[in-house]
């Protein structure tokens, strides 16, 4: 396969993994609010918990694709086998 092709290839999966990653740690998070939080706090504060649980997904999904994009590329030579996404303007 060309750089390209693999480049393509990569931006896909890693997408689908940023997504499921977000999924998941949504899931988790309500999980453990509706476990621990949720006979705690009163019901007028339970309308703001959804989005806040959401933003945190999203921050929490953003650290463990650093992390698993920090692992890849100490295992994987990226110029090797990858076209660069964005390449410099010519002057």
């Amino acid at each position: 396969m060309s750089k390209k092709t693999n480049t393509v290839f990569f931006v896909l999966i890693a997408t689908v993994f940023n997504v499921l990653v977000t999924v998941t740690c949504f899931i988790l998070f309500l999980i453990l609010y509706s476990k621990f939080l949720f006979p705690r706090l009163s019901e007028s504060i339970s309308p703001w918990i959804m989005p806040v649980l959401f933003i945190a997904s999203i921050a929490a999904s953003f650290f463990v694709y650093r992390l698993a994009l920090k692992i890849f590329m100490k295992k994987v030579n990226m110029e090797k086998y990858f076209d660069p996404v964005f390449k410099p303007r010519r002057s």
